[in-house]
């Protein structure tokens, strides 16, 4: 009798130790180690995390990514790329474990140091786009960077100096372009990473509007008393026949010789301008047969009608010698195309401007 209640009484014993898993009971499982989040707290850059270690160690996991404990809608992956939202947000990682009979568990990471903002690389320069000639415009392009730039900026540098006022993404060569390498410098920003700058390569050289289509040679003289120095006189003059604005834009090239050439530009005494032709006047400059003669008086101090105006001295020396050589070129007198329009430098505008506007340079149309 006392045998039989001992039995019955270890095998209560045996029911009550046997594991819930061999009832068929879900048993959870029990993080042995946390996650650890691998990676720096930087916008742009993937985090990744470990599964954790866990008892029983036969489970299937899944991820879900924290911003300061909250979810991240859509982060559900073992690896995370820091968004510009995680900004000075701390991160974690929230592993579920599943047993293969169906418990679940959860264990959490170790929070990130907050997010710092990212750095944009760039991956190829900045470039320029259009024909690198003057009177051309050019366009910027932004290279193309580590993440996609939401602004940008422009500077665009003649040599390695900043162009004043040329901060937009196309620019228009100017004279001063001319024989000069001109490149950009583009500033990128995008949310979440620093301000980042590149500049375009080396370029070539700026070009003329067009090639040299024809050379022609000239020397210095000077006839009667001259107050002015004739040094800066040819210095000058040679500046008007060089620059891009000038005849030069039609592909005439001008060079200075000592003696003979294809014409003589004079600086003349006023009295002395009307021994060359009975059709030139004291008053004004000239042109006759091979020279080219520019009046002293007006070189000094421009016309009555141009310092009305207020017009600089600088620009009706070149007017002047543009004009007068523009006749030894074959060119004839010009009119006014119409009120408030830039004269040709072909018009007489020592004398008036029938409504146009002073203009020292050859139009578009003087050069076709």
């Amino acid at each position: 009798m006392f045998a039989r209640a001992l039995a019955l009484a270890l095998c209560a014993t045996a029911w009550f130790v046997t594991p819930a898993a061999a009832l068929g009971v879900a048993v959870d499982p029990v993080s042995t180690q946390p996650p650890v989040v691998e990676g720096s707290a930087v916008v742009g850059e993937v985090l990744r995390s470990g599964r954790g270690a866990w008892e029983p160690s036969e489970v299937t996991v899944t991820y879900q990514w924290l911003r300061d404990a909250t979810p991240i809608p859509g982060a559900t992956g073992r690896g995370y790329r820091i968004e510009p939202a995680d900004l000075r947000h701390r991160l974690a990682v929230r592993v579920t474990a599943t047993s293969t009979d169906g418990g679940t568990g959860t264990a959490t990471s170790e929070p990130t140091d907050r997010v710092v903002r990212g750095r944009l690389d760039n991956r190829r320069p900045p470039g320029v786009i259009g024909t690198k000639r003057f009177t051309h415009t050019v366009e910027a392009s932004l290279g193309r960077w580590s993440h996609d730039p939401q602004r940008a900026s422009y500077q665009w540098l003649r040599g390695n100096r900043p162009i004043p006022g040329a901060t937009h993404r196309r620019y228009h060569y100017a004279p001063e372009d001319v024989g000069r390498r001109v490149r950009v410098r583009v500033v990128v920003r995008a949310a979440g990473y620093h301000p980042a700058t590149a500049t375009s390569p080396r370029a070539e050289q700026v070009a003329h509007r067009v090639d040299v289509r024809r050379t022609v040679t000239y020397h210095v003289e000077t006839r009667g008393k001259i107050t002015t120095s004739v040094r800066d006189f040819a210095r000058l003059a040679q500046e008007t026949y060089s620059d891009p604005r000038g005849w030069r834009a039609k592909g005439v090239q001008f060079v200075r010789v000592d003696r003979g050439g294809s014409f003589t530009l004079v600086l003349a005494e006023a009295p002395r301008v009307p021994v060359f032709s009975s059709g030139c006047s004291s008053d004004w400059s000239c042109r006759v047969g091979r020279f080219v003669i520019i009046n002293q008086t007006r070189w000094k101090h421009a016309s009555p009608a141009w310092n009305r105006a207020n017009g600089v001295l600088r620009d009706y020396r070149h007017m002047v010698v543009n004009h007068e050589t523009g006749h030894w070129l074959g060119r004839g007198h010009a009119g006014c195309p119409g009120p408030g329009r830039l004269a040709p430098v072909m018009m007489q505008q020592s004398k008036g401007l029938g409504g146009c506007r002073f203009n020292p340079w050859p139009t578009l149309g003087e050069l076709r």
